[in-house]
């Protein structure tokens, strides 16, 4: 049995890219499951999905502790010591990165000890579909990685993504930036073999916790605040930047700024809080002098 997580952010696509996944190897021929795991919705935050896929009928549930398979969609997220998208990967397993950079490079920045892959689909997103939506490109990344066929992944892709858009021609530039991810890679040797569920049984991971009355009658919150930890400048694709020769200090990006993250200078000049902005690009949208412009975020 493959056991693969994807490791993404809010609005990328992890969720779709485990269902078309799943989807693909279904249309091949074996049994699948494909699920998501997060929290509130939110745009940005961390966010997991897995896919198994087997020979024979998938009896385990739950989420994936030690996968054979991680796809990192965002690389800031090998940074969050929350996150740690690459906790539990199996010996002999593999790790594919969203990023500009070599495996070499990769491997020796995020100190990974296995097998990595790496590919800009951040990049092919922008210039095949226009915006940084990821879910069908890291969807034909894995299915190409575990040896799917291309047939498959095709009507995968259109199947999972016509029950979510009705605009033929964005399905068909899907359609080719997943077949195009999954012709630009060249997997590694995988160690791990596909296996019935029959050869994978292991002790049960599930811990029991004994009940304990509470000390007081309502729940207390002593911690710190984590906000150091999960900065949440790591969101960005775009970065806003300025150009003050044309910027009059009208303050309206200031005001419908939603995270607050746009401060003022001591020349009275308007300036981002780029360790907290998420680029979500509203002060661009806003500025009525067009001082603001935006540039790709290539993290290192």
């Amino acid at each position: 049995m493959y056991r693969l997580r994807f490791h993404g952010r809010g609005g990328q696509g992890a969720r779709v890219a485990s269902k078309v996944l799943g989807t693909a190897a279904f249309l091949d021929g074996y049994y699948a499951q494909d699920f998501p795991l997060y929290g509130a919705e939110r745009r940005g935050a961390p966010v997991a999905a897995s896919t198994r896929i087997s020979e024979e009928p998938i009896m385990e549930r739950g989420v994936i502790p030690e996968p054979d398979i991680v796809i990192v969609m965002d690389e800031t997220l090998l940074q969050d010591p929350l996150t740690m998208p690459v906790s539990g990967l199996k010996q002999g397993g593999i790790v594919l990165i969203n990023t500009a950079h070599s495996p070499a490079e990769a491997k020796a920045e995020y100190k990974i000890t296995a097998q990595v892959l790496t590919l800009d689909i951040t990049k092919i997103g922008l210039d095949m579909l226009g915006m940084p939506i990821l879910s069908t490109l890291a969807g034909g990344v894995a299915a190409r990685i575990v040896g799917l066929s291309e047939e498959s992944l095709k009507d995968a892709v259109k199947k999972v993504l016509s029950e979510i858009i009705t605009d033929r021609k964005l399905l068909d530039k899907n359609v080719a930036a997943a077949l195009y991810c999954f012709n630009a890679i060249t997997p590694a040797k995988i160690e791990i073999k596909l296996k019935t569920i029959g050869t994978t049984k292991k002790k049960s991971t599930v811990i029991s916790l004994p009940f304990e009355h509470a000390a007081v009658s309502s729940p207390a919150i002593n911690a710190t605040g984590n906000t150091p930890l999960r900065m949440t400048g790591n969101w960005r694709v775009f970065r806003p930047v300025w150009n003050y020769d044309s910027c009059t200090r009208c303050m309206i990006c200031v005001a419908r700024c939603p995270d607050g993250c746009i401060l003022v200078n001591e020349d009275d000049y308007p300036y981002t809080d780029y360790d907290n902005c998420k680029g979500c690009l509203i002060c661009i949208e806003e500025c009525p002098t067009n001082s603001l412009g935006k540039v790709r975020e290539v993290h290192a």
